[in-house]
């Protein structure tokens, strides 16, 4: 019984899900049918689904999206350790955190495309630069969280380490870091859709491939079957990336989430 409760409940979780896109699909379904839409400004979504078969047969939309996944994969790396770094280092220290903190909060508000001219000044249009600006989306949500979580471990538990007399290093890996963990993997998914969206943006200024490139020169053609097909693109990889840290998550916070009932 039990068991039947909880595939129930998943299916219901599941509805409630997918519930909202397919309602919003159908809508626009039969408003294109019914003349209510522009087919040149926005397609109907069986155009736009024949636009996705075609762009997956001819290669075009793996090969765009791989480009764009990798660039995503080797600025979001740095950008991540970059922030859980500095972010314990700032956790940790009262003067670091007070010499850099003026800093972060100058630079932090600085939208990321306004980086895009000045990183192609300094690095050209190549690959660095579309990277640096992946790095640095990703840096700020990483280490904001980091540091909220390492200011947040309870003072209690620093007080039953330092009574047992545990290393700095031990109370560091074993108290301090776990301690932060769900706030650090917040920033993570917060930093990866970032990474996501400045590496679109870069793609849009300068590049002649990717996700982005693709979705400009669809544009500059006026096609905007294929503009919609890159936007849901990135959508649904966005997803599926959040689904896999959730699921490293729950693995990594087991502990968590067994006291959560969940």
């Amino acid at each position: 019984m039990g068991k039947n409760k909880k595939v129930e409940k998943t299916l219901y979780n599941t509805f409630l899900k997918v519930l909202a896109p397919v309602l919003l699909v159908l809508i626009w379904h039969v408003a294109s049918v019914a003349g209510l839409t522009n087919a040149n400004i926005l397609p109907s979504p069986t155009r736009v689904v024949e636009t996705l078969i075609k762009l997956i047969s001819n290669g075009k939309l793996g090969k765009n999206l791989l480009v764009s996944a990798i660039r995503v994969l080797q600025g979001f790396s740095v950008g991540t350790l970059l922030g859980i770094i500095l972010g314990v280092l700032m956790g940790l220290s009262k003067t670091l955190n007070r010499i850099l903190n003026s800093l972060v909060n100058i630079f932090r508000p600085i939208p990321m495309i306004a980086w895009i001219p000045l990183l192609i000044l300094w690095l050209g249009i190549g690959e660095e630069s579309k990277i640096a600006v992946i790095i640095i989306g990703t840096l700020w949500p990483v280490l904001l969280n980091t540091i909220s979580g390492i200011l947040s471990v309870d003072k209690k538990l620093l007080e039953v380490a330092q009574i047992m007399e545990k290393s700095r290093s031990q109370i560091l890996l074993s108290v301090i870091l776990p301690s932060a963990w769900p706030s650090i993997i917040t920033g993570i998914r917060l930093g990866i859709g970032t990474a996501w969206t400045c590496v679109v943006a870069a793609e849009m200024i300068a590049a002649a491939s990717g996700i982005g490139y693709m979705i400009t020169y669809a544009r500059e053609l006026s096609q905007p079957d294929v503009v919609l097909v890159g936007v849901f693109t990135i959508g649904v990889v966005g997803l599926l990336i959040d689904f896999i840290i959730m699921r490293i998550q729950k693995r990594l916070l087991r502990w968590k989430y067994v006291q959560q009932g969940k």
